[in-house]
């Protein structure tokens, strides 16, 4: 079947042997807790996916990661949202670290480490609470005795429980320069981006993910008592209280949209792949195919312009555009895969409704259509685009 077939061939070559790996694991079985697909996904090299080649990484092309994504989510939805997480981490760092050729600091040493020893990490940045803005996290940084402090928690956290480093969002106040004050962000002030190892005294892993649902990708609690890190674990970012993303923060959501989004259409492919591969296809299979092509294809025209064009709000907005027309196509298209398996099929294999219901989390994620709805309005009136 020629179906998802580029998206596995881009994933074969890029991490060998994960496809198959996957495979041979029951659907129920891939997304329990501990679920085999990270095993599965170290083993093939996933961690350095995004890691530059000068690091030692895989330095895959914003395309190929769509590809590659789309193609784990079709196998093991928990995989899919939780690397779309340590990919985001490392979207961050690349960012971060600068690329004038010169010889690596702590953030590339960091970036070669996380492909040569297949590190994963986990993101604690402000999201999953209700109304709240996604750049004001709730980590809160003091500075004490020439070490930085954090307190605070953050759930859900994917990849808690095989976490190698937590990325950690915090507010540095306008008055304290590049390190946070003793009192906490009380104030208005710039973002920044700490580096905090699992095994740092203070970090804890509490129960948090009571559904079934995408339960193998550790999205439980981290919490953060009185955790001392180095001001050098410590990136900041020109982000302010108004959230207008900078370059980093931009080249950070540009790969969450587009990595969580290719996931989630790869859970509504998987129902289509389902409905196509069983005896008496349907008369017109174009009518599931076309929709969850046509969203793999805007995606894809968002990734091609970030190899050749300037990262700016106006393709932030296009990746926007593109996840919130995925998310209607992905809620049309299980619809219709439920229906053209049918009611025998609904009761007597639990993995249909699975998917549907996986895929359709992808409108949970921020930042919500809702929130968003005035802010594209106002970008579209020429304003800068702001993240609600």
């Amino acid at each position: 079947m020629r179906f998802l077939d580029q998206e596995r061939t881009a994933a074969e070559r890029l991490l060998p042997g994960l496809d198959a790996a996957l495979a041979r694991h029951p659907l129920g079985e891939l997304e329990s807790c501990p679920s085999p697909g990270i095993a599965a996904f170290r083993a093939s090299g996933g961690p350095g996916l995004l890691v530059p080649r000068r690091y030692g990484g895989l330095g895959a092309s914003p395309l190929e990661a769509v590809r590659v994504q789309r193609a784990v989510g079709a196998r093991c939805p928990s995989l899919a949202v939780a690397t779309t997480m340590h990919h985001f981490s490392v979207a961050g760092l690349v960012q971060a670290v600068p690329g004038d050729g010169g010889p690596p600091g702590p953030g590339g040493l960091l970036l070669a480490s996380v492909a040569a020893e297949r590190l994963l990490l986990a993101s604690a940045f402000a999201e999953g609470r209700t109304g709240q803005n996604i750049l004001r996290p709730h980590i809160v940084a003091r500075r004490r005795n020439g070490r930085v402090v954090l307190n605070g928690s953050k759930m859900p956290c994917s990849l808690s429980r095989s976490m190698d480093l937590l990325t950690v969002s915090v507010v540095l106040p306008e008055d304290e320069g590049p390190g946070p004050r003793e009192q906490g962000p009380a104030g208005p002030g710039r973002l920044a981006v700490a580096l905090v190892p699992a095994g740092t005294p203070g970090v804890e892993v509490v129960p948090f993910w009571g559904s079934p649902l995408l339960a193998g990708a550790e999205s439980e609690q981290v919490v953060l008592r009185e955790v001392e890190i180095d001001p050098q674990q410590v990136v900041t970012t020109e982000v302010t209280a108004d959230a207008v993303p900078d370059d980093l923060h931009l080249a950070g959501f540009l790969w969450f949209e587009l990595l969580l989004t290719a996931g989630y259409l790869g859970m509504a492919s998987a129902l289509v792949e389902r409905v196509l591969g069983r005896s008496g296809p349907p008369a017109d299979p174009t009518l599931l195919v076309t929709g969850v092509e046509a969203a793999a294809l805007s995606l894809e025209a968002v990734a091609r312009a970030m190899e050749t064009e300037e990262w700016t709000d106006t393709l932030l907005a296009g990746a926007l555009a593109a996840r919130y027309a995925a998310q209607d196509t992905i809620a049309r298209t299980t619809r219709d895969c439920l229906t053209a398996l049918g009611g025998m099929a609904f009761a007597g294999d639990p993995d249909g409704s699975y998917l549907a219901s996986a895929a359709g989390a992808l409108a949970f994620h921020p930042p919500a259509r809702s929130r968003m709805a005035r802010p594209l309005g106002d970008y579209l009136g020429g304003r800068p685009l702001r993240i609600g």
